[in-house]
Parts: structure tokens; C-alpha cells; sequence
């Protein structure tokens, strides 16, 4: 997990159950649920699905943080309509329109739950760093661990796919590519000493099995 902890996590603000200092959290398993405010997915599994799990095992040392980010769509996943959906329980954009087709919403266009746990904002800076072979080279050594061992064809395949990437890029989200994300809804599993342990995009169903696993260790 390339030595990754909670500690390399950045907040730039936090919207609801803080300031709390990570390295508070030692001795306790934390989930930190990674989501962008334009993303329906995480609207419709992967934050109910955070509430389960805190409702689960909160009793039993589990903190669970959700981490707003921002890789597009950056007039959308910002800071101030995450404050509105904290606040007010509204959501924007392609969110509103899945939920709404879906008949999700109450009390025209809200969410009928609420997060019960700590809510922040990625650190989302501009990203004025030219776009170097070097850098598209790292970036996809990081994103695929196995890159070098895949064939020719297929490496510059994806080089080209993220060089378009990072060239369309004007903002970068600190803890989205610290941990190479690969995505929303993402999610973070960190032991109680702190260290990642798991990192995963998009999948749900096992998050309740690691976490049993890892609240059993001392």
C-alpha cells in the first residue's frame, strides 16, 4: 500500500463534525469514503451503504469520514454546494437527476437521510504542472502496479489516455491522486495503527468483511 497512513489524508475544510485530527483517531479502524457532490453512484450505494457500516460498528471502534473531492466537473464538486448538501440535504447536478428519476427524494429534491459522521473537503488546488513524459509515466506507474508488465501496445495505450487526462486538468485533489484514485465512489481503509490497508473504487460488499477483520486485531 506503498506506506500510505491516515496522516497523508488532506482536509482544506471541514463541513460537519469537525476540526478532528487524524492522528487522534489511533487505535480506531477508519473508513474514509471518498465522493464527489456530481456523482450519483455515491448517492445510491456507496453513502448509504458508509451509513450501514458506521450504524454497524461505530460501537465497536470504526470512525468513518466522508471526503468531498473534485477530478472534474469542478464547477459542480465544490465547496459550497457540499455545504448545501450538509446543511440543507440538497443535491446538485447529475446527482439530482438520478435520485430524482429514481424517486429518491423527499420534500422537493432532498435527501431522505442524513450523514451521521464527519464531513470534509479535499484540498483541490489549481495544477499548473506541466505535463511531462515523466510525469504521465509515474502517474500510470502509480494508477496500475503491474503497468511495466503489461504489453507495449497497451502501455502506450494508456499513456496517451492519461496524458489527454492531465492536460484537461486544471485543478488537482491532494488526497484523490496521493492515494491514486482511480474514481467516485472511492473508499479507504485505514488498521488502528493508522496504515491503509485497503484502497478500492467502487466496490462495496467486502468493505463489511475487512472491517470485521480488522476491529478483531489489538
Amino acid at each position: 500500500m506503498n506506506n500510505l497512513k491516515l496522516s497523508d489524508v488532506s482536509v482544506d475544510t471541514w463541513v460537519q463534525g469537525g476540526p478532528v485530527d487524524l492522528n487522534s483517531l489511533s487505535g480506531s479502524v477508519v473508513l474514509i469514503e471518498v465522493f464527489q457532490v456530481n456523482c450519483p453512484g455515491c448517492f445510491l450505494y456507496a453513502l448509504p451503504a458508509a451509513i450501514q457500516l458506521y450504524d454497524k460498528y461505530h460501537g465497536q471502534g470504526l470512525e468513518v469520514i466522508a471526503l468531498a473531492t473534485a477530478f472534474e466537473d469542478y464547477d459542480k464538486n465544490t465547496l459550497d454546494n457540499l455545504k448545501l448538501l450538509v446543511n440543507a440535504g440538497e443535491v446538485i447536478g447529475e446527482t439530482y437527476k438520478a435520485l430524482s428519476q429514481r424517486g429518491v427524494l423527499i420534500d422537493a429534491g432532498k435527501l431522505p437521510w442524513k450523514i451521521p459522521f464527519a464531513v470534509a473537503m479535499d484540498r483541490v488546488v489549481a495544477d499548473n504542472e506541466p505535463v511531462t513524459d515523466e510525469r504521465v509515466l509515474a502517474y500510470s506507474r502509480t494508477l496500475l502496479a503491474q503497468f511495466d508488465r503489461l504489453p507495449e501496445e497497451q502501455q502506450q495505450s494508456i499513456l496517451h489516455q492519461v496524458r489527454t487526462f492531465m492536460e484537461q486538468k486544471i485543478m488537482k485533489a491532494e488526497t484523490f491522486e496521493r492515494f491514486a484514485l482511480q474514481g467516485t465512489p472511492s473508499a479507504l481503509i485505514f488498521d488502528r495503527k493508522g496504515e491503509l490497508q485497503n484502497a478500492s473504487f467502487g466496490q462495496i460488499d467486502y468493505k463489511d468483511r475487512l472491517i470485521e477483520q480488522l476491529l478483531a486485531e489489538s
